[in-house]
C-alpha cells in the first residue's frame, strides 16, 4: 500500500497545503472528504480563530457521509509563528493527529508532538532540511520546489530535481510538492521517487478556498511569466507581477537594504491582497502552475479530475 495513504490513512496520496490566508476549514473538510488530506493554515489566525477553524471542521467531516474518523485533516504551523505555544497546546486541546511544520527547525517541537501521539511532517526546501527533519524525528518530508507559490527556498531547486535528490537522502516518506496541479505531474512526482504529492495552487483556485473572489479571478488570468520570486533579501517569495511586485523590484534593482523592503512590505500586505482583493497594492503569493488553471471548481471535481488523469496518464507510459 502506498506509504502517504497508509500514514494518513486517505484515499489518495495528495494532500491540501495549509496556505496562508487560503485554507481555512471549509477547504480542508472538503479536501479530507474528498479523499485527501485536507490541512488548515494556521500562519494566518489568530490562537482563538484557529481553534474555530479546527472544531468547524471536526463538524464538517462529520456530518459528512461515513465516518468521520475515515477523513482526517491536519494544521500546519509555521514555527517562527510568535504565539506557536498557545498554537501547539489548542493543537492538542482539539485532538488534531497530524501537523505539518515549516519555516524553522523541526527539532523545536517534532519530539513534543509525537510524545502527544501526533504524526509530524516538516516542508523542506533542500537535501540539508530533509535530513534534519529526519534526524528530528519527523513521519515524512514534504519537499517543496522552486515552482511553488509563497516562501520559497533560497537554493532555487526545482522539483524536477530536488525530489530525486531527496529520495536518495532519506529513508522516510517523502511528499513532492511546487508545480504540481494535475494528474500527469501527480504521475511524474511519483516517478521521480515521492510517495505522495502536496498540492497548493490548484486548491487555492476552488470555491472552497478562503481567498476573495478578486485573486480567484486573477489566478485563471494569469499565463506563463506571470510569477515570480521576490524579498530574496527577506524571506524568498513568489508572487503574481502586479503594482506591490514591481514597487519591490525597483528598489531592489536600485539596492534598497533589507529595513527598505521591510518598509515597503509593511503589515498585512498578504492579508490586504489575497483575503481582501487588492489586486495592485496587495501581496498575491501563487506558484508558477497558475498559468495552467482557468476555471474555479469545487474541490471534490478537482480532486476527482487529478486521480481521472493520473490513471489515465499511467496506463498511457505502461504501454510505452
Amino acid at each position: 500500500m502506498n506509504e502517504i495513504k497508509q500514514i494518513f490513512k486517505i484515499q489518495h496520496p495528495i494532500v491540501q497545503a495549509g496556505m496562508i490566508w487560503t485554507s481555512g476549514w471549509r477547504l480542508a473538510s472538503a479536501a479530507s472528504n474528498a479523499g485527501c488530506l485536507g490541512l488548515i493554515g494556521s500562519a494566518s489566525m489568530y490562537p482563538d480563530v484557529l481553534r474555530e477553524h479546527i472544531q468547524k471542521c471536526k463538524l464538517a467531516l462529520a456530518a459528512a457521509p461515513g465516518k468521520a474518523t475515515e477523513k482526517p485533516f491536519g494544521v500546519n504551523v509555521a514555527l517562527i509563528y510568535p504565539d506557536i505555544e498557545k498554537v501547539m497546546n489548542i493543537i492538542v486541546e482539539e485532538g488534531v493527529k497530524v501537523v505539518f511544520t515549516s519555516a524553522g527547525d523541526p527539532k523545536k517541537w517534532t519530539g513534543w508532538l509525537k510524545e502527544k501521539g501526533i504524526t509530524v511532517v516538516h516542508v523542506v526546501g533542500s537535501v540539508k532540511f530533509a535530513q534534519k527533519s529526519e534526524d528530528a524525528g519527523c513521519d515524512a518530508v514534504v519537499a517543496e520546489g522552486f515552482e511553488a507559490g509563497g516562501h520559497n527556498g533560497r537554493e532555487e531547486t526545482t522539483t524536477m530535481v530536488l525530489i530525486p535528490m531527496v529520495r536518495q537522502k532519506i529513508r522516510i516518506p517523502l511528499i513532492a510538492a511546487g508545480g504540481i496541479a494535475t494528474g500527469r505531474q501527480m504521475l511524474a512526482a511519483l516517478a521521480l521517487g515521492a510517495n505522495g504529492v502536496q498540492i497548493g495552487s490548484r486548491f487555492a483556485a476552488s470555491e472552497e478556498s478562503s481567498l476573495h473572489a478578486n485573486f480567484k479571478r486573477k489566478i485563471t488570468e494569469l499565463n506563463e511569466g506571470d510569477t515570480q520570486l521576490s524579498l530574496k533579501k527577506l524571506v524568498p517569495v513568489r508572487l503574481v507581477k502586479n503594482k506591490f511586485f514591481m514597487d519591490v523590484q525597483a528598489a531592489e534593482d536600485k539596492g534598497a537594504s533589507p529595513e527598505e523592503l521591510k518598509n515597503i512590505l509593511g503589515r498585512a500586505r498578504a492579508k490586504l491582497g489575497m483575503f481582501e482583493g487588492d489586486l495592485e497594492e496587495g501581496e498575491l503569493e501563487i506558484g508558477q502552475v497558475s498559468a495552467l488553471l482557468k476555471e474555479i471548481k469545487p474541490v471534490k471535481q478537482i480532486v476527482e479530475e487529478i486521480v481521472r488523469e493520473y490513471e489515465s496518464a499511467k496506463r498511457e507510459i505502461a504501454s510505452l
